[in-house]
Order: C-alpha cells, then sequence, then structure tokens
C-alpha cells in the first residue's frame, strides 16, 4: 500500500513566475511558494491577522 503525501499542492498560478499553495495533511497549515527563474521560496501563508492559515483536513483532497 503506498503511503499518501503528507504535502499536497492546491493552488498553482504561472509558468515562469511560479506561485502555488501547498497544505500540510497533517497539521493544515498552509505554505506559499514562489519560483522566478533558478531561485525560489517558501514561507507560511497568514491571514490579515498575521495568523497561519489553516485547511481543516475534511476540506483537503485525497
Amino acid at each position: 500500500m503506498k503511503d499518501i503525501d503528507r504535502f499536497v499542492r492546491t493552488y498553482i498560478q504561472g509558468r515562469v513566475n511560479v506561485m502555488e499553495i501547498w497544505v500540510d495533511r497533517e497539521t493544515g497549515v498552509n505554505y506559499i511558494y514562489h519560483a522566478a527563474g533558478y531561485s525560489g521560496g517558501l514561507t507560511v501563508l497568514l491571514d490579515q491577522d498575521g495568523k497561519p492559515v489553516v485547511t481543516p483536513q475534511m476540506d483537503l483532497p485525497y
């Protein structure tokens, strides 16, 4: 039986300048990834109050 990946990509935009949102299946915390050319970065996605965006597990695609 194949293990389910811990992270799932829920959003993607762009080809050269890529913006993606990844969700941790265990915690529900959302991360934003941005890549441009050969560089990129990943950080926690924050709401307007500065708190991490959390997706309920029942809303995650499996």
